[in-house]
This record gives C-alpha cells, structure tokens and sequence, in this order.
C-alpha cells in the first residue's frame, strides 16, 4: 500500500516537473484589446452593419482555443472604441503599459487588437515609443466576429503566432493580418472593405504566414534605435494635416494655422506640391514658427527635399516616404523634444 502511495507521489510530482519545464519554455503572451472591428457584434451574419469593440476579450480569446498550443496567453482591456475613435490619451495608455509590461518582465512578447481604420498610425506610433526589441504585434479584422465570414480569429491566430516566435524579436512592431506581417512604419490600409486591405505599397510584406509558422524575408533599417520617451507625457503638441487638390483654397490652411498647431502637414499632390496662394500661406505658417511638413497625397513614394520646392528658402520640411497621417506621428513626437527644423528633418530621414 505504501508503496503503490509512493508511486503515485512520484507520478504527480514527475507531471508537475514536466509541465514546469514546458511552461518555461512557453512564451508569455499579454493581448491588449482597444475593440474595433475584430471585437465588433452585428445582428446579422450576412449584412456589414455592426458595432465595433462590443466584444469582450475573454469571448476573443475563448473563441480562439488554438492560441493556447503557442504559449501562455492572457487579456487585458484598454479600451473598447471604434479606430475611428483612436486618441492620443489611449495611444500613450497602451504604449506606458506596453513599456510598463516589458520592464516588470510581466510577458515575452505583447499582441495589441486593434480597429483598421488607425491601426497603421498606432503601429507606428509604439513603433517610436516602446523602448523594448521585444515583439509587439498589431492585429485587426475587416469584418465582425458575428459575420459568417469573418477574418478576426485567423488573424489573431497568425499575431499569437507572429508574437511567439524568436525571430520577431528586434523587428520592431509588426502588424499580421491576412496571412502577412508588416513592418509597422511602411504599412498602410488600401480598401474600405477588401480583407487584403493592409499593404507596404513601397516594399512590400516582410513575412508570410501559413501553417502556423512565420517566414521573415527582409527587415526594415529605419527602424528606430533611439526611441521617444513618452513616460511622463499626458498629451502630445497639436499638428494638424492639410489636404492638397487642384484649385486649392489658402483659406484652409489660414484657418487650421490660426487654430495654434505647433505644426502642420501638407498632404500635397504629386512631389508634395501646392498651388501658389497655398504655398504662401504655408510660408506664411512657417515664419510664425509652426513646423511646415510637405506630404503626398499619392500613398507611396518619396518627397524629395529642395527639389521642385525650395524648401529651406521657404522654411519646410519634407516626411520622406511618410504618408500624411504617419508625417503627423512623427511630427508630434519630434516636437516633443525639439521645434529646430533641421533636428525635425533628421528624424524624417532617420525614422
């Protein structure tokens, strides 16, 4: 009798040591939900009408049981808005307990479920703010959980996937969806509503996904090596953006320059341009000292700087290859350490 007891006391503890040893093997994985689409709830399966971030975390994660099989996953919630509702206070929340999580050495890697319609812009923005090369993967859905179609519980599979694996480790943040993994900077949103929506229109993917693995193919080198403290931040310096098109009138950039932006971005046409009663509008924005930024409203390529536009005559600075809503990230951050053009500059070349 005693020894059968014995056996069984070597059995459990041999179970227990055995489960210690997978676990330690097992990357720790936090999701932090912010709602959008990929939480979203309708009343039918077949219609597109629905309300985004109705659904909780708990119900996301139990609804994708195959998240367990790649580490040991939990939840926390952030948020539950629509990414049309995306603000700077949640931006800074997320990226403090991103931050705070890496530093308490609370998880390996952080997976952050988010609306499309400003995911690239969030990608980007802890792109530039969370100071660990631990993995940090955004992820969303172009259709709601409650459609018959739907796309959310593949990709949160393929962002656990992305997230446990050791070579996402010092890419940056990423973004997994439909079956690709994007660099977090060059990444944008191309369709309204087609599930192939996010594209790197200059480069392209950086990984592929299938079978539950992750292939890398290239790395970004403007990933940042020095980031921005926003630690003791609770707001970041207004900069607004300024749509460009044929017969412009000045009297939209007079009235956004008059509202107190410590800088704006021009979503120009072409190589970043204006017509001339907007050029001297925005020449007029920069002798006041707000930072000028010349975009293009095209979605891919560079804007070069004093090309066609004589940019350190008139006071500018260029985003590069930065669409308009990403040259605003970057700028808002920039100016939270500097309002020297040249410095600003830099940063577009550099970031």
């Amino acid at each position: 009798m005693r020894k059968s007891i014995l056996l069984l006391l070597l059995f459990v503890v041999s179970i227990q040591v055995h489960a210690q040893e997978q676990s330690k093997g097992s990357p720790r994985i936090i999701i932090l939900a912010t709602g959008g689409t990929i939480a979203g709830s309708g009343e039918s399966a077949t219609k597109a009408a629905y309300t985004a971030g109705k659904v909780p975390i708990d119900d996301l994660l139990n609804a994708v049981p195959q998240i367990h099989n790649y580490g040991k996953i939990s939840g926390e919630q952030i948020a539950s808005i629509g990414s049309q509702d995306m603000n700077i206070a949640t931006w800074l929340k997320l990226t403090k307990r991103i931050n705070e999580i890496f530093a308490k050495d609370e998880a390996d890697a952080v997976v952050v479920t988010h609306g499309t319609d400003t995911q690239e812009e969030t990608a980007y923005f802890l792109d530039l703010t969370v100071m660990s090369d631990k993995p940090v993967v955004i992820v969303g859905a172009m259709r709601p959980s409650t459609a018959m179609s739907q796309d959310g519980n593949r990709n949160l599979l393929d962002a656990i996937v992305v997230a446990a694996d050791p070579k996402s480790v010092g890419k940056g943040v990423l973004v997994a969806m439909n079956e690709k993994v994007f660099d977090a900077r060059d990444v944008t949103k191309t369709s309204t509503t087609d599930l192939e929506t996010f594209k790197s229109k200059n480069f392209g993917p950086v990984g592929l996904i299938y079978d539950g693995k992750v292939q890398y193919y290239y790395q970004s080198l403007r990933s940042p090596l020095k980031k921005f403290d926003v630690t003791k931040l609770n707001s970041l310096p207004q900069v607004e953006i300024i749509y460009g098109y044929a017969d412009a009138n000045p009297n939209s950039v007079y009235c956004v320059t008059n509202s107190g932006p410590k800088g704006v971005v021009y979503a120009g046409m072409g190589n970043g341009n204006f017509n001339a009663p907007v050029g001297k509008a925005l020449a007029e924005a920069a002798k006041k000292g707000i930072i000028v930024c010349r975009s293009g409203r095209a979605g891919s390529g560079r804007i070069t700087l004093d090309n066609e536009v004589k940019d350190a005559e008139l006071g500018f600075v260029v985003s590069d290859d930065l669409n308009p809503q990403k040259a605003r990230v970057l700028l808002m951050l920039s100016l939270t350490e500097t309002s020297n053009r040249a410095k600003i500059q830099q940063n577009f070349f550099d970031y």
